[in-house]
């Protein structure tokens, strides 16, 4: 009877594991896709209803994350995050991960939905690859330093519980705050015409370092090992919502681009 016990409590462990792990930030990333469902032009949503078979972007949004699990998709790991020196100013070669990296990942991305000759699969898979892509170019850390892995080796507390800075911008903050993502995504700041125009300007480039200039103002937020909560929330949370709100917006443009 003890070795069942023993066994049980191994096996809800690994469960609970599995689950933090694989559905990683999946309510930032259905937020930002929900908003960019309300600002796709009518050929675009048409064709993406198309290829996602009826399917929604926030439904999707999460695929990329999914697939980790998968060893067939490894090589897909690296287009989740890019890392820069410090005082970059622009992206340079020497500097580009030979494997691929976040920006690569939307180029390609786009490369393939803009080619008449992918395939059905290849535009769904892609796709669904870009809606995730978009999210994470707009969580600050995604942009952050290499040698501390985007902020997941700074560790904090968040309350009473053990976290890590990356994490904190990923979810804790989102799940502290306690809205679906149809709720976050129906409580966005109302931008005229002109606003989202201007956030909307600029490449996938002007974007990632939009981010990385964020990403070191996050780094300057905390320091290792402290306990943080609510004061946290108060400054930051906001920012989070911009960011969402950002990337769903970005993401819409994006998509009206390829299919108008």
């Amino acid at each position: 009877m003890k070795h069942i016990i023993v066994a049980i409590a191994l096996m809800l462990s690994g469960i609970s594991g599995f689950s933090a792990n694989y559905y990683w930030g999946q309510t930032g990333h259905r937020t930002t896709a929900e908003v960019a469902s309300k600002h796709l032009s009518k050929e675009a949503r048409k064709e993406i209803a198309k290829i996602l078979k009826g399917q929604s972007l926030a439904l999707v949004s999460t695929f990329a994350d999914e697939i980790k699990s998968d060893p067939r998709f490894r090589e897909f790991g690296v287009y989740h995050y890019v890392n820069l020196p410090k005082d970059a100013t622009e992206y340079k070669a020497e500097d580009a991960n030979e494997k691929g990296d976040l920006l690569q990942g939307l180029r390609k991305c786009v490369k393939v939905l803009k080619d008449k000759n992918s395939s059905k699969d290849d535009k769904e898979f892609y796709l669904k690859m870009l809606i995730h892509f978009m999210g994470d170019l707009h969580q600050p850390l995604h942009t952050g330093r290499g040698e501390d892995k985007g902020g997941n080796d700074i560790q904090i507390r968040w309350f009473n519980d053990g976290s890590n800075l990356h994490r904190l911008w990923d979810s804790d903050m989102i799940d502290s705050y306690d809205m679906s993502f149809s709720e976050l995504a129906n409580n966005t700041v109302k931008f005229s015409e002109t606003e989202r125009r201007t956030i909307t300007a600029g490449s996938f480039e002007d974007w990632m370092y939009e981010s990385k200039m964020l990403s070191e103002k996050v780094y300057n937020s905390a320091d290792i090992g402290e306990k943080l909560s609510y004061r946290y929330m108060y400054d930051w949370f906001p920012v989070v919502r911009e960011q969402l709100e950002k990337g769903g917006l970005r993401l819409a443009s994006v998509l009206n681009e390829i299919y108008n």
